[in-house]
């Protein structure tokens, strides 16, 4: 029971959590963005050269290069939009630094030595 326990404690702690949400909201924003792209901006990139499969159909000595080109325009996409978030985030972690901290109240026991010390000064 003791390994259970440990493992259990170990799959529940904040990190690895976080990073299996992260998976999962990964994965299908890649399903978005593979669908835009070839949905969308392949089929009228293609109707721009003429044909709305040219780039589908693009092949060079048997190898489908259109599809390559497909999973380029899907990689620099997604770069791009953790570009902006990873941006996003980190201007808000510079404003929190940035925001000056409250200073610690001083304790009493220090004020009452800092009268003292002002009364004997006198």
């Amino acid at each position: 029971m003791g390994m259970l326990k440990e493992f259990r404690d170990f799959a529940m702690k904040g990190n690895i959590v976080d990073l299996a949400v992260a998976v999962v909201i990964g994965g299908a924003f890649g399903k978005i963005v593979d669908s835009m792209v070839g949905d969308i901006i392949m089929p009228i990139l293609g109707k721009i050269m003429g044909d709305p499969n040219y780039f589908l159909t693009w092949t060079a000595a048997g190898i489908p290069v259109g599809k390559f080109i497909q999973a380029i325009f899907n990689f620099l996409i997604i770069a791009f939009v953790l570009f902006l978030v990873i941006k996003a985030m980190n201007s808000v972690k510079k404003k929190e630094e940035a925001a000056p901290a409250a200073p610690a109240p001083t304790p009493e026991d220090i004020q009452l030595l800092r009268e003292i010390r002002d009364a004997l000064k006198k």
